[in-house]
């Protein structure tokens, strides 16, 4: 639930998170009709091929046509919890590095490299993985892999770059202040996960970045980056031999970086569970709402109950969320609530925003409504419809060469097994309700949830008694 990711970054499961005021009564529709149309014919992945380079670098390759294109994702076992104390956001800070200058190319001459041959490239971040993306046309194929080795193997992070970098960072920090979405997503970030790897925005913070030298750049790469903590994904029009001699080329000199990924724990608790933060901002006249408890890691044997328990809950236009606040009451333009799931634990959260006036009364119908899927599940119909909803969207992710690498790499990653893309809607389907019962009394905020609210303190605060200590802090504190 980082706050600042790269475009590339996480996450496909979470909702757009802003809007504001009063919204108007929407005509409610069903999503399941588009859906039932996609699910008639069977998902399948390309026949993966899987060989490694002489440094030690896992090469995953599938062949898939007509278009004469290939994508390309380099995954590092490197994101941000791996980020060392005091230097948090430096993983991503890196990543922005990897393009600004190699030993044989600057960064001009890369972005013409790219340019020239149509490709495209970009990093990105998320709380367990940096990852270098490629998109390229085939024939090129070889050349441009050469180029993203290069960004990993021998970075040269010129000081002038480092400061370039440094500076816009904490131009955008100071920027965010106005964004109060922004700034409610990172108080909620800390309240869950406290001084856990995973309680820190992916970006880090204006006090941390203010500390980054090149040193810090050149260490965390040789010490968090390597070829053993990787793995490379190559899906499109492109010969799976041929793939893996490229890969060789590209890759067989690339040293450094751990024998093993870095060991996140799963954290006890929640950090401040039961416990209201008040982010005063005096300036404004909505409140942004943030309610967070414990959810679970990405392949947990619960995630298909709670993943279509959540569906009908708030994760769609049509849930009993959204229903209720937005079209019932009035009281926002949006509200959704979500599992964030990364490799060593996870949260289910819920977001949404009102005038401040009604602050109180939005966190109560939240609370009863979850509380109400808690108590008795969801209705049969309810159900049937959240599993034909998401079996239904499910396609879009075997629609491109991208998408097949991103689930390749997200199977990989989390250990889900080469068969997870192709019994997805199997296992959602064959979901039950005494199954997802089960899971709403898991994880619809069965202990008192961490509350964050933004806004004007002095007038929310006393709408907040009873919901647990409060504590006011500057909106200042998450620059």
């Amino acid at each position: 639930m980082a706050s600042r990711k790269s475009p590339s970054r996480k996450s496909p499961a979470r909702p757009a998170k802003r809007a504001g005021g009063k919204a108007p009564v929407a005509r409610k529709a069903s999503p399941k009709r588009g859906a039932a149309r996609a699910t008639t014919s069977a998902l399948t992945l390309p026949t993966l091929h899987e060989s490694t380079t002489s440094s030690g670098l896992k090469v995953i390759a599938a062949e898939r046509g007509p278009l004469p294109m290939v994508s390309v994702r380099l995954v590092i076992r490197a994101g941000s919890a791996t980020d060392p104390d005091g230097k948090h956001g430096l993983a991503d800070f890196t990543a922005r590095l990897l393009r600004r200058g190699t030993r044989r190319l600057n960064a001009q001459a890369i972005d013409e490299a790219v340019e020239f041959v149509g490709a495209s490239l970009g990093v990105g971040v998320s709380e367990d993985t940096l990852s270098v993306a490629l998109t390229t046309p085939s024939e090129h194929f070889a050349q441009m892999l050469d180029i993203l080795g290069q960004l990993v193997r021998e970075p040269t992070f010129p000081q002038s770059e480092v400061d370039d970098a440094r500076e816009r960072e904490l131009a955008q920090f100071a920027n965010d202040l106005d964004d109060p979405s922004i700034i409610a997503d990172r108080a909620m970030v800390r309240a869950l996960w406290g001084n856990h790897p995973y309680g820190h925005d992916v970006g880090g913070s204006s006090k941390t970045v203010k500390t980054f030298t090149r040193d810090d750049v050149v260490r965390f790469h040789q010490e968090r980056m390597g070829p053993k903590v990787s793995m490379l994904i190559v899906v499109g029009a492109v010969d799976p031999q041929r793939v893996a001699a490229a890969a060789e080329d590209a890759f067989a000199d690339w040293t450094g970086g751990p024998d093993a990924p870095v060991a996140i724990p799963a954290p006890e608790r929640i950090a401040l569970g039961g416990r209201v933060i008040i982010v005063d901002k005096p300036d404004q006249t909505q409140s942004q709402v943030r309610l967070g408890g414990p959810g679970m890691r990405m392949g947990h044997e619960d995630y298909f109950p709670a993943t279509a328990m959540n569906i009908a809950l708030g994760g769609g236009f049509t849930s009993r969320l959204m229903n209720e606040i937005r079209v019932n009451r009035g009281l926002t333009y949006g509200v959704s609530s979500w599992f964030d799931s990364m490799n060593a634990a996870g949260v289910f959260a819920l977001s949404t925003f009102t005038k401040t006036e009604s602050t109180r009364e939005i966190i109560d119908v939240a609370l009863a409504e979850i509380g109400g899927v808690r108590e008795k599940g969801l209705k049969p119909r309810e159900l049937a419809d959240a599993q034909a909803y998401l079996a239904g969207l499910y396609p879009l992710r075997t629609e491109t060469n991208e998408s097949i690498a991103g689930s390749i790499a997200e199977a990989r990653l989390h250990g889900l097994g080469d068969d997870w893309v192709e019994r997805f809607r199997d296992r959602l389907r064959a979901v039950t309700p005494k199954q997802v019962v089960a899971a709403a009394k898991k994880y619809c905020f069965a202990q008192a949830p961490a509350v964050v609210v933004l806004g004007k303190a002095d007038v929310v605060k006393k709408q907040l008694k009873g919901l647990g200590p409060i504590t006011v802090v500057p909106a200042s504190e998450y620059e």
